[in-house]
């Protein structure tokens, strides 16, 4: 299923120009266990319904920015630079 992304520099664009950089998670503090390491690498979620996600313009700016979408159908949102993104807490469902 196809679907348009809009990036926070370029606009909106076909989803094939975008590299997808995994749900956003939160970082081990200080320094981690190699155990909380091994969580943070290799552990998601992948929840079916919304989520918070990485994703770069791979085709365009090459810019990271974050985007949440519901995964069952591939509704976008909002996209938004990582210092622009609303609280985690402040995004309903």
């Amino acid at each position: 299923m196809s679907y348009v992304l809009t990036c926070p520099n370029c606009g909106t664009r076909e989803v094939t120009d975008f590299a997808f950089g995994g749900e956003v998670t939160e970082r081990p503090t200080e320094r981690p266990t190699p155990r909380e390491l091994n969580t943070y690498v290799y552990f998601r979620r992948n929840v079916a319904g919304r989520q918070r996600e990485w994703w770069c313009h791979r085709s365009g700016c090459r810019s990271w920015f974050l985007a949440e979408r519901d995964t069952r159908t591939q509704e976008v949102f909002w996209t938004a630079l990582p210092g622009d993104a609303p609280p985690a807490d402040e995004v309903t469902s």
